[in-house]
């Protein structure tokens, strides 16, 4: 999981990275730095773009910051564009298309928040140098005018993108206040830049990790699901359990950092975890496409079961009995009250409920059966649920993970071959409820569904059937409940 802004880098590198990646968009902030600059309006790129610019991160959003009000904005984009759209004017950005380009603009603005407010007091500023220190931190708030290309850094942004470590602009205690998000937006760019933070952000972070309480769950639960799915968010991990901001947005994580008993008979629970979720970033692959939430959340929620079912045994045994089950609900609260959607809480929470199943495989002793209910109890999480089991597996005997990898394989193959001949993925009864209340004479109700039930174990425990087989099977089971 490497990242170019990991390497090092040099104000010169820098320079020639922005200098590059100007002459790319050079067609678009050249045209609408003019338009604006008729309308006697200033103009910046900023933020997000600038950074990943210098860092050789090309990308086709592009943010601006201007003098113009909103609806001078749209006046002069309209015409210009392929699109536009006002959504953010409420908090002064207009948004456009132009070509391959997806373009917002946003009036020169400070933001702050009142106590109790969960959301910002938008006002509009006026100049470059005020709206930049607004700004979360330093290598956010660098700016390039256009159409001049004068490039603007009044908070050192450069030397903090060279040294890869994020600062704000002014003090981090007058930036959380304002709006305590940053403070996970800290954590979030750690994990997506591989920066580091600066102490005094720390500092500040962990003296007022309660004031992210005020802010919504929806807000909250974008800027960890942007954490999670990057590059590297063990980093951002860390710092949010190490500051105390995860005891307000995600207890259960340092929750898993259990006191280790005397004898050191279980492992690291919160290490263990994070071991996991990395490792199943690395089994990525397998699904085909990018980073993966549901994949991520599910391996890093895995083992939240566990400081409620800890027992010590006679002679110093440690137990979780059924943390699977319980970790499922403690997920499915969890993800609810950060206003997930339905979708992801189930498919997350049915990882969580299934990952210990496999170690009931033992040495591939499963019948057929056990394999297909597999399969059915996983539905459509199945790929995740092999990706997550696999995962699991952090111990540093070789011999055993070689065993439990061999076993596994072992497992998918069956799952493989069974698919083929009976089509897993869609397993359903031999005859469908039409067909069972044709044969057994009766019409909807209780006792139709308790017959399809029964068929879809039949055809779990011994496969598909013929038709005339099912038809047989379905009237002696009925005969012995009439009996």
């Amino acid at each position: 999981m490497s990242d170019v802004a990991l390497q090092p880098l040099t104000i010169v590198e820098i320079q020639s990275r922005v200098a590059t990646e100007l002459t790319r968009i050079g067609s678009v902030i050249d045209e609408l730095g003019a338009l604006f600059a008729d309308a006697g309006e200033e103009l910046a790129l900023v933020g997000g773009p600038v950074r990943d610019a210098m860092i050789g991160r090309l990308q086709n959003d592009l943010d601006f910051t201007t003098s113009a009000h909103p609806d001078v904005t749209e006046r002069l984009v309209k015409g210009w564009a392929d699109a536009v759209w006002d959504m953010g004017r409420e908090f002064g950005t207009i948004g456009c298309r132009k070509g391959p380009w997806q373009v917002e603009i946003t009036t020169y603005r400070s933001e702050t928040y009142d106590p109790s407010s969960r959301n910002p007091d938008v006002s509009f500023g006026e100049t470059l140098a005020g709206d930049l220190g607004r700004r979360d931190f330093s290598v956010n708030s660098m700016a390039v005018r256009v159409p001049s290309r004068e490039f603007v850094d009044p908070f050192g942004g450069i030397v903090d993108l060279a040294e890869r470590v994020l600062r704000t602009p002014g003090t981090p205690e007058d930036s959380f206040s304002d709006d305590p998000l940053r403070m996970m937006r800290a954590a979030r760019f750690a994990a997506q830049l591989g920066f580091t933070v600066a102490p005094d952000v720390v500092a500040a972070m962990t003296a007022m990790a309660g004031r992210i309480e005020i802010i919504s769950a929806e807000r909250v639960r974008d800027e960890l699901v942007k954490l999670v799915c990057a590059p590297h968010p063990r980093l951002g991990l860390t710092l949010l359990v190490e500051t105390g901001l995860a005891a307000h947005v995600l207890p259960e994580l340092p929750a898993l950092a259990l006191e280790r008993d005397e004898h050191h008979r279980h492992k690291d629970v919160y290490e263990h975890t994070l071991t996991v979720l990395e490792q199943s970033i690395d089994l990525e692959h397998r699904l085909g496409g990018g980073p993966d939430f549901v994949s991520r959340f599910a391996a890093l929620m895995h083992d939240v079961g566990k400081p409620r079912t800890r027992r010590f045994e006679a002679g110093g045994t440690v137990t979780f009995h059924h943390h699977d089950v319980v970790g499922a609900k403690l997920t499915r609260k969890r993800m609810k009250a950060l206003r997930f959607s339905n979708a992801d809480i189930d498919a997350v929470s049915t990882l969580v409920e299934l990952h210990l199943r496999f170690h009931g495989y033992g040495s591939g002793e499963w019948t057929d059966s056990a394999v297909r209910r597999y399969v059915r109890d996983a539905g459509d999480q199945l790929e995740r649920l092999h990706i997550l089991t696999r995962a699991d597996c952090t111990t540093r005997n070789q011999r055993k993970a070689d065993r439990l990898r061999r076993t596994y394989d072992s497992l998918e193959e069956r799952i493989a071959r069974l698919g083929e001949e009976e089509e897993l993925a869609s397993i359903r009864p031999d005859l469908d409820g039409n067909q069972i209340m044709t044969i057994l004479g009766i019409g909807p109700g209780r006792e139709v569904g308790e017959a399809y039930a029964f068929l879809l174990e039949l055809r779990m425990d011994e496969g598909p059937k013929s038709p005339e087989e099912a038809e047989a099977a379905l009237r002696a089971w009925w005969a012995a409940r009439q009996g």
